[in-house]
């Protein structure tokens, strides 16, 4: 039974126990665990029925079923499965492979590029957290925020400190919303993020802060708060909270995550 067995049925099992754990991954991230343990439950039982048992009118209705299941599977989840294909793209050795066909750039010069995108972000979170000035910044990476740039007011100026802090302050129209960043402009002001219900957040934590965790939830962006009743400042990513940041370790966070995105 065992003779045939060799490395290319091992290769296979390890690419399944992979995929499956992924797609667990996925699952899990997008809050619909339940539904990956009844698409596994599903699955075994086909497999039982169609394979194993050969009760082939059985087997036959549920092959029917796994074929229009996965069409619909698509559609149910395809911001999900958007998600993951595009960390998929941005993962850094696929990016660093596809860079072998491409110029490598100056590194200097990206470093100096990076600088000047981080330090109006810091300097103004920094004011505004001393003057305690309620503000999200949402800056954008590998995954496209045009979604939530619709629902702003459309900007695409250069980062400036002092816009920043107007944008911000108490009684400007737009200082409700997100500001978000991508491409090294700020792109709109003002703009609805989805809020996060996660159970965990700390009570004291207001609807920025939902806010911007919502965002990190679904994308892999960078969301900067700062808060309108302590001044604290905050960094939600990968939907995670980085609470209490001085203005040193927000630059530090900024300049390493960034880093990452421009290789």
């Amino acid at each position: 039974m065992f003779i045939d067995f060799g490395i290319k049925d091992i290769v296979d099992i390890v690419l399944v126990a992979l995929m499956l754990y992924y797609i667990y991954r996925l699952m899990k991230e997008s809050r619909s665990l339940n539904v990956f343990i009844g698409i596994m439950i599903f699955v075994v039982l086909w497999l039982l029925v169609s394979q194993v048992l050969e009760m082939k009118l059985l087997g036959s209705i549920m092959d029917k079923l796994v074929s229009v299941g996965v069409i619909a599977l698509i559609i149910l989840f395809q911001e999900d499965i958007r998600k993951f294909l595009f960390n998929l793209g941005a993962h850094q050795r696929i990016r660093a492979f596809t860079r072998l066909f491409g110029n490598g750039g100056d590194a200097r010069s990206d470093s100096d590029a990076l600088k000047a995108i981080i330090m109006p972000i810091v300097m103004a979170c920094l004011n505004m957290s001393k003057r305690k000035v309620g503000a999200l910044i949402v800056i954008e990476r590998t995954m496209p925020l045009d979604n939530v740039v619709e629902t702003g007011s459309m900007l695409d100026a250069n980062i400036n400190q002092q816009l920043i802090e107007n944008i911000f302050f108490k009684n400007s129209p737009l200082h409700d919303g997100a500001m978000v960043i991508a491409n090294h402009r700020i792109k709109a002001a003002g703009c609805i993020l989805p809020v996060s219900h996660d159970l965990e957040i700390p009570k004291e934590l207001g609807l920025r802060h939902r806010a911007a965790l919502g965002i990190s939830q679904e994308s892999d962006c960078i969301a900067v708060v700062v808060s309108e009743e302590n001044g604290g400042i905050t960094i939600a990513m990968a939907g995670q909270l980085l609470l209490h940041l001085t203005a040193e370790k927000l630059e530090s966070v900024l300049t390493q995550e960034l880093k990452k995105t421009e290789r």
